[in-house]
């Protein structure tokens, strides 16, 4: 594509059809701009596009564009082709930097992800100059260009937070500060001499607010890994300053804006951080610092109001005091009795308060609620850091904070029982402070596991949540229901069966509850009880003790996912996987109609699929439906397929993105996502009809082959290239292949050659033996001889006996092990050539891999792709686990025991040669193999003859 006005013009008619609402003018006009990405000059053109054009929509339009194509593109992956040409990748990073720092803000920003995606792949190695280009623009005094570089090194510094210490990490970091630390902290004293100037012009003041906040999230990131000396020399004038902004306040920068948190807040958050940072990771070094903090943020914290634009500064000014005092050398600044209750009264218990925000929450904005209470993301509120500071007192002060919060917790029942509908709240916050109270560790999987003796959890249980539970009118007091469903929920482990099955019927018909966050808390709630296991492994709650409850707890469940909000309801629809998996053959008299629901409902959420877990359980639920149903009656396959077929194919004739991983569409080996499943459908067209194939669709077996050769190129995807090869060999008639056999194995020679991993070499294994089992030991010799002489002694001596050990699986070593014993006892030119002398070491490898461990050592050099890497976006292939493919053994029961199969081998070979095998064995096996073959001919109940 030619850096020319013609292509610009076509590009911005593009560009402006994918914004079309309607799907018959943006699709083609993104499967344009997806097949003309890969031409060079494609990002350059967008480059021009996002700088020169005169319609703004068009600007940002490129500049989204351009940052999707570096995030699916500029990682170069083995054995992908290379979207991105040398020279294209050369010209983006010699300008974008300055056209980042000249475009306007929304333009600014995607231009700064795009640098931070360039540089995780190429800084410092392959972009040298990066940082000194942005740190000269330092010296420009233009504060919308220094924010711009400041907004890019966050971007590109932020990964520092998490990640693994390694040194390659070390020698970044230590460039990173060797140039940047010295002109950020030179910056930052400028920045804060400038607002004192400045201290009455607003407009310049939000500006500055803005660059400190950026240099304070700059000094987390590049102190978080450890404590860098420059920093550590530095400490005070960090500090000092630091210290003197948490204490600010300026008039001018306080906001109207109740929801909205202000600069000032932003920054005062982030400084509680980097204070927070000190205290846990540097206390010997941030020692003398710490009491002034502790005041400033106390005093922060008993003087900032309700407002929910405070939340995110009074979460990190809690989680600061909550990381002081669980450092035992700190605790002496809170053993005072005055002390525990003050915090208790004045910090803890008002920010445990359910505050209108949050009822608003509750009603209006169900889902961000769920999101922030059910899946921990209420890392920044304040109920979430009031608990975590709950939690570290009684680390070391847990008697006498539990009394102090019995007393609010008795005060608070009390004021509930005397008005409900007036006091509710406070019931709510007395639930909220008791689990703070009794949660010492906690997992996703079971709940809390480590509870705090001294509060009664099942008394509170019985006393307080069994009756909202029971209550007669399930919408009355939504939010206190929904506390007693959390309360089972997150105590499960805690709770004696009885009582969790006093909760079952009860969480079913909260099912039904208006509120949404009500009903999405009794479905989650239901599908944590049933995934409980008890005795022997398995579930706690039975299907027989389901049994009572079937047909209310489906009907309750499919009715849910009709309440309004709940139409694509992750939670819902897991709990319906959860209840087809434990009650198994029960729902069979019910799947007819519910079948039904749930295609109506696939082909719904076909037309814009939106929530990716909602559609996974959905797909689940189909395949649990389809196999317990034609488990226990084999006809139904029939109806199953008029039921799911039109559904499917409409997905595909849409080309539905995301749901091809599930339903798959048979020409687009491109996408990475799509190759388990394309590679699953071949194998089972093979099984099903190999001899057909051969029969009537030979032509086909060169574009099968033409696909192994595709798969077996590719580190990432070889596996698969086996898995089809394996089918191939299995279930197609020998002579159909014939032709084809010398090639497939110059090609597997090739890959060896050219990349030997462990991964290649495990599965090239299996496959010579599965062809030795299938065409026999003299075959396997012949042709690989006839590739290159003594090529047979090559691969026996250099990759079956030292790697035949690495061999995982129960069915991948029975293969092995009866295609080692048939070279073993069914190839004479084992016994009389030059390929005699192997004849032991193989049988001694074979030994080894009947009786040793399983060798899973993988070399250092290698660095191969885990199977599940795509780069980019790409949809990922998506396993259901409900539609797992029987693992199958192509030897089957023809052999039961291959240590028996190689003691009749050897039987049968010593007494076609009476005396050979007896001596060979004596003069070279050790003496430990020795002992294990004997006892494998006992076993067998033959001698060597």
């Amino acid at each position: 594509m030619e850096l020319n006005d013609a292509n610009l013009q076509s590009l911005t008619e593009v560009l402006r059809k994918t914004l079309d609402p309607d799907p018959n003018a943006r699709r083609p006009a993104e499967k344009f701009l997806e097949s003309v990405e890969g031409n060079q000059n494609y990002s350059l053109l967008l480059l021009t596009l996002l700088e020169k054009s005169q319609d703004n929509v068009i600007r940002v339009c490129a500049a989204v564009m351009f940052k999707n194509y570096i995030k699916r593109n500029w990682r170069i992956v083995e054995d992908e082709p290379n979207k991105i040409s040398e020279a294209d990748r050369t010209a983006i990073k010699a300008n974008i930097v300055n056209l980042m720092l000249s475009s306007p803000e929304q333009i600014q920003k995607q231009l700064s992800d795009a640098i931070s995606i360039i540089g995780r792949e190429d800084f410092p190695q392959k972009w040298p100059d990066l940082l000194t280009e942005m740190v000269t623009r330092f010296r420009s005094g233009d504060f919308h260009i220094i924010n711009g570089v400041l907004r890019t090194a966050h971007s590109l510094f932020k990964r520092y937070r998490h990640e693994f210490k390694s040194n390659e990490l070390w020698s970044e970091i230590k460039l990173v500060l060797d140039t940047f630390a010295q002109p950020l902290t030179e910056l930052f004293k400028a920045t804060i001499e400038l607002c004192q100037t400045h201290a009455t012009d607003v407009n310049v003041l939000k500006v500055l607010f803005s660059s400190l906040t950026l240099i304070s999230k700059l000094f987390y990131s590049l102190n978080f890994q450890d404590l860098p000396e420059f920093f550590e020399d530095n400490m005070e004038t960090w500090m000092t300053n630091f210290h003197g902004l948490l204490t600010l306040d300026n008039k001018l920068l306080q906001t109207d804006d109740e929801e909205e948190a202000g600069l000032l807040e932003l920054l005062k958050s982030q400084i509680c951080d980097n204070a927070a940072l000190y205290a846990q990771k540097y206390d010997e070094e941030f020692q003398p610092y710490l009491p002034r903090f502790v005041t400033a943020i106390w005093n922060l914290l008993v003087s900032t109001g309700q407002e929910v634009k405070y939340d995110l500064l009074v979460s990190n000014a809690i989680q600061f005091l909550a990381s002081v005092c669980e450092r035992p050398h700190y605790k002496n600044l809170f053993e005072d009795q005055s002390t525990l209750t003050s915090i208790c009264e004045k910090v803890i218990v008002p920010n445990m308060e359910f505050r209108s925000a949050d009822e608003e929450a509750f009603e209006d904005n169900s889902e961000e609620y769920i999101r922030r209470d059910l899946e921990g993301s209420d890392i920044d509120t304040r109920r979430r850091a009031a608990c975590d500071l709950v939690r570290c007192l009684c680390k070391f002060f847990e008697g006498p904070v539990t009394a102090i919060f019995s007393g609010y917790v008795n005060s608070m029942l009390g004021e509930y029982a005397k008005s409900p509908k007036e006091n509710w709240k406070h019931k709510d916050a007395a639930i909220y402070l008791v689990t703070s109270l009794a949660s010492k560790a906690q997992t996703q999987k079971h709940g809390i596991t480590q509870a705090n003796e001294m509060v009664n959890l099942i008394e509170f249980f019985v006393n307080h949540i069994l009756p909202d539970l029971k209550s007669s009118n399930v919408n009355e007091f939504p939010v206190l229901k929904a506390d007693a469903i959390k309360y089972v929920m997150i105590f499960r482990s805690q709770l004696p069966k009885e009582h969790l099955l006093q909760a079952v019927p009860l969480l079913i018909t909260h099912l039904q509850a208006e509120s949404t966050v009500q009903h999405t808390y009794a479905a989650h709630a239901l599908e944590r009880l049933f995934t409980m296991k008890g005795p022997s492994n398995l579930t706690l709650i039975s299907s027989a003790e389901m049994a009572p409850y079937i047909e209310q707890l489906l009907t309750n469940l499919f009715k849910a996912l009709t309440l309004p909000g709940s139409a694509e309801n992750e939670y819902i629809m897991k709990a319906i996987m959860r209840s087809f998996s434990l009650l198994q053959e029960t729902i069979v008299p019910y799947i007819p109609t519910l079948i039904g629901q749930l295609t109506h409902k696939l082909l719904l959420v076909s037309k814009n699929p939106s929530k990716p877990h909602f559609n996974h359980y959905l797909f689940e639920s189909l395949c649990l439906s389809v196999r317990i149903t034609c488990k226990a009656n084999p006809t139904t396959v029939s109806s199953f397929e008029e039921a799911l077929f039109p559904v499917f194919t409409e997905i595909l004739q849409n080309d539905v993105q995301e749901f091809l991983p599930y339903v798959f569409q048979p020409v687009l080996w491109e996408r990475t996502g799509n190759i388990p499943p394309l590679v699953r459908l071949l194998q089972a067209y093979l099984e099903k009809g190999g001899a057909s194939i051969a029969a009537s669709a030979a032509d086909k077996i060169p574009g099968l082959l033409g696909v192994f050769q595709k798969l077996i190129a590719s580190k990432a995807n070889d596996h698969q290239g086996f898995y089809l090869l394996n089918s191939i060999i299995e279930n197609m008639p020998p002579e159909s292949i014939g032709q084809y056999r010398k090639q497939i194995y110059i090609l597997l020679f090739q890959r060896l050659q050219s990349s030997k991993t462990t991964k290649f070499i495990k599965s090239f294994l299996v496959f010579i033996n599965l062809y030795c089992v299938k065409y026999g030991a003299i075959a396997l010799q012949e042709i690989f001889d006839s590739i290159q002489p003594k090529m047979f002694g090559m691969v026996l001596e250099k990759i079956i006996i030292p790697e035949v050990q690495k061999v995982s699986g129960t069915i991948e070593k029975k293969i092995c092990a009866v295609g080692i014993t048939k070279i073993l006892t069914e190839c004479p030119a084992m016994m009389d050539t030059e390929y005699t002398k192997l004849w032991t070491p193989l049988l001694q490898a074979l030994i080894g891999l009947f009786e040793l461990p399983e060798d899973d050592s993988i070399p250092d050099d290698e660095h191969f792709i885990d199977i599940e890497d795509t780069p980019g976006y790409q949809t990922a292939f998506s396993q259901l686990a409900f539609a797992g493919k029987k693992e199958h053994d192509p030897i089957g029961d023809a052999v039961g025991n291959p240590k028996i199969l190689l003691a009749q081998s050897l039987h049968k070979l010593s007494t076609a040669c009476p005396g050979r095998v007896p001596s060979m064995l004596s003069t070279s096996l050790n003496a430990e193999a020795l002992q294990f073959l004997q006892g494998y001919l006992q076993a067998a109940t033959v001698q060597l003859v």
